[in-house]
C-alpha cells in the first residue's frame, strides 16, 4: 500500500481487501467454504467463500448440526415465513446460557410477544422523531469529519474511534436518555455483549465472562437510571418505557431491561460496522467516491447499496416450528438453519453485477430487489431509519469537504465478531488540499 500518495477520488483503487473478489479468488471447495465464514482470518474479506457456497447448492452443511442457507430467495423466503421462528437462536448459538447474558428481548421473540414489545418501542422509531433528530445528527456528522480532518492532517487518525464509534452510539444513548458521562461504560458493557452474540464455541472462556459481567453491569446501569425517570421523567426513551411500565401497559420490568439493552447495543454497533466498512468502501472505490463528491443526493441511495455491499450482519438463525419445505429441501420441525445474510446480498441471481460497489445502483432503478441487511418481516429492522439518517448525512458531510484518505493498513485489521462483523481500526492520513 502506498502510504504517500493515498487514494484520491478518481485514482486507481489499491488491491484486495474488501474487494478483493474483482479477480478469481483461488479454488475452494464447499467444505472449505464452510469453514471458512467461521475463521476470523477471512473477515477481511470472506465473499469469495459465500460465491461458492451459492454455486453449489441452496444449502451446504453447518457447524451445530444447522444448515447454512446460501441463495438470497431462500433466505429471503425463511424470514417472512412464520414457520420459522427467531425466539431460539440462544438454544441454537448459546446453549450452556441461561439468557441472562445475552442482550435479547423482542429481538429474540415471535408474535404475540413479539408485536407486544415492538409496538411500544416504535413509538421512539417514527417518522416524525426521526426527522427531529436531523439536525442534531448533522452536526454530530460534520463535528466528527472535521475534527477526524485535523487530526489526519496533523499526522494520522482512526476512522473507527473519530467517526464511527461516537456518531451512532452518541444518537442512540440521547435518544434513550443515557448522560454523556455515562457513554463510556455503556460501550464497554456493549462491545462485550455484541462479542457475546457469536456462537460459544467461538469464544474464549474469558469472553464469556466479559459477557456475563457486561450483562449484570449493564442491567443494574438500566434500572438504576429507570428508577431515576420515574421521579424525574425526560423526554426520552427510557422515560417514556418506565412510565408505560408504571401504567401497566404490558411490558414487565424484566422486559423493559431487556429492551433497554437490546437496543442500545443493536441501536449503535452494526452503525459502526457500517460506517467503518463505509469508509473503507470509498477509498477502495475511488470512481464511487468521486461520483459522491460530484453528487452528494446520491447519499440516500447509497446507504442501501452500502448495506448491501457490505452488510454488517453476516448471519442470523431459524428453527423450524413445523414440518417445512424450502427449495425443494425437508426441514422437520426443531431443525435450525444460519441464513447467510451478507452473502445472499452478492447473490448474481438477484443484483446486476454484484460485487461491485455502484452508489447509484438504488438511485437509477426502483426495481432493484430489496437488499437483507435491514433483515424481513416482522423482524425487519426497527431502527433502520436512524441508520439511515446518520449515515447519509455522515456521507453529505465528506461529499462536501471530500478529504483525500490514505491508508495506513491493506487490509485494516478486524474484530474478532462473526455475526456483527466490522473493522477494528482504520488509520488515515488526511489531505484536503
Amino acid at each position: 500500500m502506498d502510504t504517500v500518495t493515498g487514494i484520491t477520488p478518481g485514482a486507481p483503487a489499491p488491491g484486495a481487501g474488501t474487494e478483493a473478489i474483482a479477480a478469481d479468488p483461488p479454488a475452494i471447495t464447499p467444505a472449505q467454504a464452510a469453514a471458512n465464514i467461521f475463521d476470523p482470518s477471512w473477515h477481511h474479506d470472506t465473499f469469495p467463500n459465500y460465491r461458492v457456497l451459492r454455486e453449489a447448492g441452496p444449502f451446504a452443511p453447518g457447524p451445530l448440526g444447522m444448515r447454512l442457507v446460501t441463495r438470497f430467495r431462500d433466505v429471503d423466503a425463511i424470514l417472512q415465513d412464520p414457520a420459522w421462528s427467531h425466539a431460539e437462536e440462544r438454544d441454537l448459538m448459546h446453549p450452556d446460557s441461561d439468557g441472562s447474558d445475552l442482550p435479547t428481548s423482542f429481538l429474540w421473540m415471535e408474535p404475540p410477544d413479539h408485536t407486544r414489545i415492538r409496538k411500544l418501542v416504535s413509538k421512539a422509531f417514527s417518522a416524525r422523531r426521526i426527522e427531529a433528530l436531523r439536525q442534531r445528527a448533522r452536526e454530530l456528522a460534520e463535528g466528527l469529519l472535521d475534527a477526524a480532518i485535523v487530526a489526519g492532517e496533523a499526522g494520522e487518525v482512526d476512522l473507527v474511534e473519530a467517526i464511527a464509534y461516537p456518531l451512532p452510539l452518541t444518537m442512540v444513548a440521547e435518544l434513550m436518555g443515557v448522560p454523556a458521562a455515562d457513554h463510556a461504560a455503556v460501550r464497554s458493557w456493549s462491545f462485550g455483549l455484541a462479542r457475546g452474540l457469536d456462537p460459544d464455541i467461538l469464544l474464549s472462556p474469558a469472553e464469556v465472562d466479559n459477557r456475563r459481567r457486561s450483562a449484570i453491569a449493564i442491567r443494574e446501569y438500566f434500572t438504576e437510571l429507570t428508577a431515576r425517570r420515574l421521579v424525574e421523567p425526560a423526554d426520552d426513551l427510557v422515560s417514556a418505557l418506565a412510565q408505560a411500565e408504571a401504567e401497566g401497559d404490558r411490558l414487565s420490568a424484566d422486559e423493559m431491561l431487556a429492551t433497554l439493552v437490546v437496543l442500545l447495543v443493536a441501536g449503535h454497533e452494526t452503525t459502526v460496522s457500517l460506517i467503518s466498512n463505509t469508509f473503507d468502501a470509498l477509498i477502495r472505490h475511488p470512481d464511487q467516491y468521486a461520483a459522491l463528491v460530484a453528487d452528494p443526493d446520491l447519499a440516500g441511495p447509497a446507504v442501501d447499496e452500502l448495506m448491501r455491499f457490505s452488510t454488517p450482519s453476516h448471519l442470523t438463525t431459524r428453527r423450524a416450528v413445523c414440518d417445512t419445505e424450502v427449495a425443494g429441501e425437508r426441514f422437520a420441525a426443531g431443525d435450525g438453519v444460519i441464513l447467510l445474510l451478507a452473502g445472499a446480498n452478492r447473490d448474481a441471481d438477484v443484483y446486476a453485477d454484484p460485487d461491485r460497489l455502484d452508489l447509484a445502483r438504488y438511485a437509477r432503478s426502483a426495481r432493484v430487489p430489496r437488499h437483507l441487511g435491514f433483515g424481513r418481516g416482522h423482524h425487519y429492522c426497527i431502527g433502520a431509519p436512524m441508520v439511515r439518517l446518520e449515515v447519509e448525512l455522515l456521507l453529505r458531510a465528506v461529499a462536501r469537504r471530500a478529504p483525500r484518505m490514505i491508508p495506513l493498513a491493506d487490509p485494516p485489521p478486524y474484530r474478532p465478531n462473526l455475526i456483527v462483523r466490522g473493522i477494528q481500526e482504520l488509520r488515515v492520513r488526511m489531505v484536503t488540499s
